[in-house]
């Protein structure tokens, strides 16, 4: 099995220099499994928060063939679960399928001071044929 991380130029860049964006798991036999760190963007409110971060998302899956389909589990991470059908009705904007495996949770605070939603994912490739 090889990993790769990788900070992709077509996707927005890390915003420390503590982490990479993605990890890249080549599996045997072919495919791969995406696992993205956890990305958060700027806006007035959690709307566009999370619109924000699904575009960084798909970004980041697009720089290695993947998309917003391939997401197999997604993990949210709300400063304010009572606001759940906003970041609801995001997702389902960028989320139209089968939705994937599913965690929620409300925190104190993110990293960042202003930052209402942190989003992070794992994607599954199938083998190339």
């Amino acid at each position: 099995m090889r990993v790769t991380l990788d900070n992709p130029p077509s996707a927005p860049a890390p915003l420390s220099p503590y982490y990479t964006q993605v990890a890249r798991i080549e599996l045997p036999g072919g495919g791969a499994l995406l696992q993205l760190s956890g990305q958060v963007a700027e806006g007035e409110d959690l709307t566009a928060q999370s619109r924000g971060v699904f575009e960084a998302l798909d970004a980041l899956l697009k720089a290695h063939g993947a998309g917003l389909a391939d997401i197999v589990n997604i993990r949210t991470y709300l400063t304010d679960i009572s606001r759940l059908h906003e970041y609801g009705a995001v997702r389902r904007e960028f989320l139209t399928g089968t939705p994937p495996t599913s965690t929620t949770v409300e925190v104190s605070k993110l990293f960042l001071p202003w930052a209402l939603i942190e989003v992070e994912v794992v994607a599954a490739l199938p083998p190339q044929q």
